[in-house]
């Protein structure tokens, strides 16, 4: 089928589509699938087309729920283009909180695959009237490859910029839509936020030849995103189904990936592959690599850089955009533990909601930042803006002389004891570096003497003994670098910690373990 593509703006599939037709976009990283810029536009033009003669509308939400696949991008570029709210779903979920994800969003239609039958099965779909199986057949599902076969290529009168709406995890509480404002601005429009992203990232340098590494499941805000945007200025995104250390390198060396975005359980995945894995691959593509959704322990990243140069950079925010900043290698090498300087004005507000000087502990705030709301819910959405209209994550830090931010935990995950104030993250980090530690966590456990006391959660190395002397091991490591208060009182070793593939930890999970018999998670 010929398919005629004009009129196309330089920040969108159309342009690449037009200028480099059968340029990859899209790799799997198993079976080496591929997508050309020709076909995602194509395809993507067809399903918006096939959704629009369903009767859904610009601001609508689509949901999608299923694996990182070859049609998954495909999907958000329907929607994208659309006009459509798009609202990617943690496939690892249980059917009832699929089901409340579901109905809080309001979805009018879902894409998901076979692979997810089982919880399929348990939903009640009766009131998204479209349904569709974008990979293998699900009963009562419209098969996607006959959509396609049987929709115009063309594209849709007006065509828009969509945006995402994504539910939080549900690691503090039940998930909460970040819903932010659609514009109304034509596909591409550089005053739209996703094209604004793009030409961000198009900062960092050349982007004819890149070649970006997706090893994260596109459920995420940051992976999802961020493979978009590379889309919009021509890159080629190689995506991992699910992330593998050993096999993210041999990614990188054969498709010779230029860029990726990580967390810090993978760079700590990495780390702990034999030397032999390590030294086997060629890594000299990589220009530039991101590091974003949690801090990252200062030891792990001082080796990440050691082995693949000052290229990390990292960022820090959150799927509200109520604020960002941002930090170079070279730049956290002089402001170790650093996420960076704020974009936009930055104040660190103790708990009578005044702002405290410069290297105080306390709740950061940002001035500016783009407009959101959490969907359904108005006190959730007022509760993150003080007074003077500054909006929080709940993220807790401070801020040094020269304007670098430090974070120091989430305000959820504090520890009390004894009336004092105690961040985890802080033991977290140092225990992250001892060579039998594979992940841990540390949280607050009831004790009825001091209110709670600091607990390490471990998952040990592969071949180490989880026994006694490797837990007095863990906390004198803790102690030697640590001041006592902040230090574990006690080691549990567990097989592994509940984090989602995104590497994100489930710490209200370990906490509800140990405060079960207590009516709150506060004594």
């Amino acid at each position: 089928m010929g398919v005629s593509i004009v009129n196309a703006a330089p920040m969108t599939l159309a342009g690449h589509a037009l200028r480099t037709p059968t340029k990859p976009a899209i790799v799997m990283a198993s079976d080496g699938e591929t997508v050309m810029f020709r076909d995602l536009e194509v395809r993507s033009r067809q399903l918006a087309r096939a959704l629009r003669d369903r009767g859904i509308r610009a601001g609508d939400v689509v949901a999608i729920l299923m694996e990182n696949n070859r049609a998954y991008l495909e999907v958000t570029w329907a929607a994208q283009r659309s006009g459509l709210y798009y609202t990617a779903i943690n496939r690892h979920l249980t059917a009832p909180e699929v089901q409340y994800i579901l109905d809080d969003s309001g979805a009018v239609a879902i894409v998901s695959s076979e692979s997810m039958s089982d919880v399929l099965g348990a939903l009640d779909l009766s009131r998204i009237p479209t349904r569709i199986a974008a990979m293998g057949e699900v009963e009562g599902f419209d098969s996607y490859p006959q959509l396609l076969l049987d929709t115009s290529p063309t594209p849709l009168d007006g065509e828009r910029e969509g945006r995402e709406m994504l539910y939080s995890s549900g690691t503090t509480g039940r998930p909460k839509g970040v819903r932010k404002p659609i514009p109304l601005t034509p596909l591409g429009d550089p005053a739209a936020a996703t094209v604004q992203i793009a030409a961000g990232l198009a900062m960092t340098g050349d982007t004819d030849d890149a070649v970006y590494l997706c090893p994260a499941p596109l459920y995420h805000g940051a992976p999802l995103i961020f493979s978009m945007s590379w889309q919009r200025l021509g890159a080629t995104v190689v995506v991992m189904e699910r992330f593998d250390a050993a096999q993210g390198l041999e990614l990188i060396d054969r498709h010779r990936v230029t860029t990726g975005q990580f967390v810090p359980t993978m760079f700590t995945r990495f780390l702990r592959l034999p030397e032999h894995e390590r030294a086997r691959h060629d890594l000299s593509s990589l220009r530039t690599v991101i590091h974003s959704a949690a801090p990252c322990p200062v030891g792990v990243k001082e080796q990440m850089i050691e082995w693949w140069g000052p290229i990390i950079s990292e960022y820090y925010s959150g799927t509200e955009d109520v604020g960002t900043t941002f930090i170079t290698a070279q730049e956290w090498l002089s402001h170790r533990g650093s996420v960076g300087r704020p974009m936009e004005t930055c104040h660190v507000v103790g708990p009578d909601g005044s702002e405290l000087a410069q290297g105080e502990i306390g709740q950061i705030y940002f001035e500016g930042g783009r407009p959101f709301e959490y969907h359904n819910d108005p006190e959730k959405t007022a509760a993150a803006t003080n007074d003077k209209g500054w909006r929080t994550l709940g993220d807790i830090g401070r801020i040094d002389e020269d304007g670098y931010l430090y974070l120091t935990d989430r305000a959820a995950h504090m520890i009390i004891s004894g009336g004092v104030n105690i961040y985890p993250q802080e033991a977290e980090d140092v225990l992250a570096v001892h060579p039998a530690a594979a992940d841990v966590a540390v949280i607050g456990v009831p004790d009825d003497e001091i209110g709670e006391s600091v607990l390490a959660v471990v998952q040990p190395v592969d071949g180490v003994d989880a026994d006694d002397q490797l837990a007095v091991e863990l906390v004198t490591h803790v102690r030697s670098r640590l001041a006592g208060y902040k230090c574990p009182r006690a080691v549990t070793f567990v097989d592994q910690l509940p984090r989602d593939p995104n590497g994100k930890l489930y710490k209200r999970r370990l906490r509800e373990q140990y405060w079960s018999e207590h009516e709150s998670l506060v004594v």
